[in-house]
């Protein structure tokens, strides 16, 4: 792995010449994760993911985008960009790589706001480098088999797995689907996209209480093994069809 704000100029320079690279760019959020998380989860999360991902592929490590779309968890603290924004820093970012020769970009993304602005930039920057560069987005929670939630049990564990700032005691339980349809978790989803305080009350989406170090870990191999197979199969062309 070259994490590349360490780096000085003639050695990166070096290290990108030597052999064709793949960069990698975490994405995550800052906003509220209920009274047990911190307003970092997101960012601490997908930048945890990233490091593992190109400390294994030995890919280039940029500095995680802290910043997401998080408007509908107003009024709780959010510190957010618009859609547009975010779209824009990221196809910047993306051609800024392919004039230093870097073609293959793998945007990791840790926070559910950021999908809609993230979509289609594969396709843009694919007609807009007239087919010399290739990104591809990839939401982590895509490539573990357990639902997600926000500050829930799976969220909740995954952050004890990686962190120290995680405080159990203050856990609390937020909305709980279970015994609900399938119709009735995607109205609640679409209604959590315009204000989660009103679908969950407390900004918890799931039951933090049981959340386990060992269950984080366990979730966290699980999203490692998948992605990496992902990443492997879009560097090596044999697949198209991408999580998004």
């Amino acid at each position: 792995m070259t994490e590349i704000k360490s780096q000085f100029d003639p050695n990166l320079r070096k290290i990108i010449k030597k052999k064709k690279q793949v960069a990698v760019i975490p994405v995550g959020s800052i906003e509220q994760h209920g009274p047990h998380l911190p307003i970092s989860t997101d960012s601490d999360i997908v930048t945890e993911i990233a490091r593992q991902l190109s400390e294994k592929e030995k890919f280039l490590l940029l500095p995680t985008i802290t910043y997401g779309v998080s408007f509908e968890h107003a009024p709780f603290f959010n510190l957010s960009i618009k859609e547009s924004t975010l779209h824009t820093v990221m196809t910047d970012l993306c051609i800024s790589l392919l004039a230093n020769n870097i073609k293959t970009v793998f945007v990791i993304n840790g926070h559910h706001g950021n999908l809609k602005p993230l979509k289609d930039i594969g396709e843009k920057l694919r007609i807009l480098s007239k087919n010399r560069l290739r990104v591809f987005p990839l939401s982590y929670w895509h490539f573990m088999q357990r639902e997600f939630d926000h500050a829930g049990f799976v969220e909740t564990s995954l952050m004890l797995a990686i962190s120290k700032n995680v405080k159990m005691k203050l856990a609390k339980k937020g909305l709980v689907t279970d015994g609900m349809n399938q119709q009735q978790i995607n109205d609640l989803g679409r209604l959590a996209e315009k204000s989660f305080l009103k679908v969950t009350k407390n900004g918890i989406w799931g039951d933090p209480r049981k959340a386990t170090k060992r269950d984080g870990q366990i979730i966290l191999d699980e999203i490692m093994k998948n992605l990496e197979k992902k990443c492997q199969t879009c560097i090596t062309r044999h697949s198209s069809k991408l999580h998004q």
